[in-house]
């Protein structure tokens, strides 16, 4: 049987900051990862690829927030689904394209995805998830003041709206994405850290106001699915400690304890590269391997040959 990986692409893959919000910009930046899910595929993996919206889903907040006296706002949850539904399909347009240009026979397809929290996640106490677009001091407080968002900045690139990000218990439909990959084809499922929902009291789910992150639902998905790889994607080659200072390091291959003792010294950012890391660890821990690399180098790390690789 094939290797099965699950491939987490962020938000900025797909939308990168400061570039114009079309939808013609983000299907350009698309075609840049279904070139690599497509090298990766003649690598005789089982994909499945999982991605964020914190871009995407910002920009529907804000269309909901300037048309609120002509439409009435969606909730949360919505959103998500709407901001997972329009990249789902992007991604499985362009990947879809780019198999069949390279005369591959695997089939792609998109499912929208429900992931079950706890309403009684400390999250939603303290909202820490950025998403949207970045803003100068100036104007984060002017949204703060304006339209009473939590504004916080984000790792030196500057201040963004940050919303509830509980942990994810439990991925739905799975059974069927596991089936799928069986019959050779690549599923998109679990966009933007999935649909967030949370169990009442009789038993149904219901939507629940949160972004949970991508990373740690790409981790849900990956032990979910028995994957024996899952690869986060960012904007940087490897994984570094001390980093921007004159002894900043770069993390090739380590243990999921190194890795540990690392994210336990502070060395990674809570809005950024600290779910990446806390993610890969416990997937690792399980015997398996994490990976975090840049996209254009995920095939060579799948190799060995680049990124940051976790192994248990």
């Amino acid at each position: 049987m094939a290797n099965r990986v699950v491939i987490a692409l962020g938000g900025n893959a797909i939308l990168k900051p400061g570039q114009a919000e079309t939808v013609e910009a983000q299907l350009e930046n698309i075609k840049t990862s279904a070139e690599m899910i497509a090298k990766i595929e003649k690598l005789d993996y089982q994909i499945v690829v999982t991605h964020g919206n914190g871009p995407q889903v910002g920009n529907i907040l804000r269309q909901n927030e300037e048309a609120k006296d002509i439409v009435p706002p969606f909730p949360l949850d919505v959103c998500n689904a709407e901001s997972q539904g329009f990249i789902g399909y992007l991604m499985e347009q362009t990947i879809k394209n780019k198999i069949e240009e390279e005369g591959l026979t695997s089939g792609v397809v998109t499912l929208l995805t429900q992931v079950e929290v706890s309403a009684e996640d400390e999250a939603f106490k303290k909202p820490t998830k950025p998403i949207g677009v970045f803003y100068s001091k100036e104007e984060a407080e002017k949204m703060s003041k304006e339209r009473n968002w939590k504004m916080m900045e984000d790792a030196g690139r500057g201040y963004r709206r940050v919303v509830p990000s509980p942990r994810p218990l439990r991925i739905h439909g799975v059974n069927s994405i596991v089936n799928l990959l069986n019959q050779n084809t690549i599923v998109v499922a679990g966009g933007g850290g999935g649909i967030p929902v949370s169990r009442k009291e009789n038993g149904h789910l219901s939507g629940i106001e949160a972004v949970i992150d991508k990373d740690r639902t790409g981790k849900k998905l990956s032990e979910q699915v028995d994957a024996d790889v899952f690869m986060m994607l960012t904007d940087v080659s490897n994984v570094y400690i001390n980093y921007g200072k004159p002894n900043q390091e770069k993390l090739e291959t380590i243990t999921p304890e190194t890795a540990q003792k690392h994210f336990e010294d502070g060395h990674f950012a809570d809005g950024s590269m600290g779910p990446k890391i806390e993610a890969a660890i416990h997937f690792a821990r399980q015997g398996k391997t994490s990976i975090i690399c840049a996209l254009e180098e995920a095939d060579k790390a799948l190799l060995g040959k680049a990124g940051t690789r976790i192994v248990g």
